[in-house]
């Protein structure tokens, strides 16, 4: 019989607001310096605290690097609107605008490429590490093409290309030397993105639940590692209970319930998940690859989401 496990978050929300009450004190202290240090020990605890199947997630990413990231980053903004400015006689006044262009151009495939990277390649499992193996040049070859044809189709498109996002940062993530593998297709998921259309005013809104649940299961069922297969079973209504409770903890107390949401979510998140046939992932053979923290830096400053290397959070 194959085995299964079910990923566990063994933190809780306690500890989590000591770490963050410490960091918070120190950022102020150094006038907001310590914070890529905050990042990193947040992490640390967060994968510390994540088992599967008897062994916890490490992290070995430091604060270090990701100022050094954000160094090389702004270094590489100012030489791009120098080179503009003097190079291509852009006018002083119109250096902003260069500036914000390459902002743009640069931002969104070094965050989302870079911060997976980078992440992956500083967490480990059972001592193999994982690595992120897709480049900027083929994200923009699956983002670009995508994001054109859902504005074009007014968003009829946009499971496909969502679908191929997914596709495009499953199968760059390694384990060892082997691959995690995706089957999905936006087919699967057009029926159902159609009839939000529909549910989506006439439930005001809520039906969004049921659909982001259906397509996280989706996700997960058609997600896999050699012969280890993954599953979900995310509801609509938990997913909004969950989502609510969070929402009103977040309100009576001003925010400060931040930590015990965020171990609530990373909590919520493993409780829906099961892996069947762990076995597999014994025959991964270490194959690290070393990556810079620039495109994380990039990542945790614009707030790109999509650009996560959580792996439970995919």
């Amino acid at each position: 019989m194959p085995r299964r496990a079910q990923p566990i978050f063994l933190g809780d929300g306690s500890t989590l607001a000591g770490i963050h009450v410490k960091n918070f004190l120190l950022t102020v202290l150094t006038l907001g310096i310590y914070s890529f240090w905050a990042k990193a020990d947040v992490r640390q605890y967060l994968y510390s605290q994540t088992d599967v199947a008897g062994d916890r997630f490490d992290y070995s990413g430091t604060g270090g690097e990701l100022f050094l990231g954000f160094l090389k980053f702004l270094g590489l903004v100012l030489v791009g609107v120098g080179v503009a400015v003097a190079g291509l006689g852009v006018s002083e006044s119109l250096a902003p605008v260069v500036g914000y262009a390459l902002v743009g151009l640069l931002v969104f495939p070094l965050g989302v490429v870079g911060s997976r990277r980078y992440r992956l390649s500083r967490t480990s499992w059972r001592g193999i590490a994982f690595s992120f193996r897709g480049s900027v040049a083929g994200f923009l070859g699956v983002y670009i093409p995508g994001a054109l044809l859902t504005v074009v189709t007014l968003g009829i498109y946009y499971p496909f290309f969502h679908a191929n996002v997914r596709r495009f940062l499953v199968e760059g993530t390694h384990f060892g030397n082997r691959p995690f593998e995706f089957t999905g297709s936006g087919a699967d998921l057009l029926p159902r993105h159609l009839l939000l259309y529909v549910a989506l005013p006439l439930t005001l809104g809520l039906y969004g639940f049921w659909h982001v649940a259906h397509r996280q299961r989706y996700y997960w069922e058609h997600t896999s590692f050699g012969s280890a297969q993954f599953s979900s079973s995310l509801d609509g209504g938990e997913l909004l209970s969950f989502s609510l409770a969070n929402a009103l903890l977040t309100i009576v107390t001003l925010g400060i319930a931040y930590p015990w949401i965020q171990a609530r979510r990373i909590g919520f998140q493993c409780e829906q998940i099961e892996i069947t046939g762990t076995e597999a992932f014994e025959a991964a053979l270490q194959d690290a690859r070393t990556a810079g923290a620039m495109g994380d830096a990039v990542s945790e400053m614009f707030e790109l989401e999509l650009a996560g290397a959580d792996f439970f959070g995919l």
